[in-house]
């Protein structure tokens, strides 16, 4: 299983394979023909509230990624992470995100909650 993260301001790559846009928002200055992006889950991304509240410096990235971790337990965000296994298995996939430090962003959480699943 390869999946890698990749700012989706970086212009794609042969190797990036299923490009997967992982942010519940459209990405600036970027048009969707300029993003390739294969599929945008928007289920998937944190809350609007949990985002919200991140970004305002109200608490810890862990505690983010606590928070996080839980929202993606729901049925409705685990069977997208099913589907995004699913693409995994089948080959490379890229998650996309806007966010300028993706290994402190909900992309990080979201890789080691595919490799969990993994093993």
């Amino acid at each position: 299983m390869t999946v890698r993260v990749r700012r989706v301001y970086d212009p794609p790559e042969p190797e990036d394979g299923a490009r997967i846009l992982v942010d519940r928002l459209w990405p600036r200055g970027v048009s969707k023909e300029a993003a390739r992006v294969d599929e945008w889950p928007k289920g998937l991304t944190p809350s609007t509230e949990l985002r919200r509240w991140y970004h305002a410096g109200e608490g810890t990235y862990e505690e983010f990624a606590r928070r996080y971790e839980a929202e993606l337990a729901e049925p409705g965000a685990r069977e997208l992470l099913d589907r995004l296994r699913e693409l995994a298995g089948r080959g490379p996939v890229t998650l996309l995100t806007a966010a300028k430090s993706p290994e402190r962003s909900h992309t990080a959480v979201l890789v080691r909650m595919l490799e969990a699943d993994r093993s």
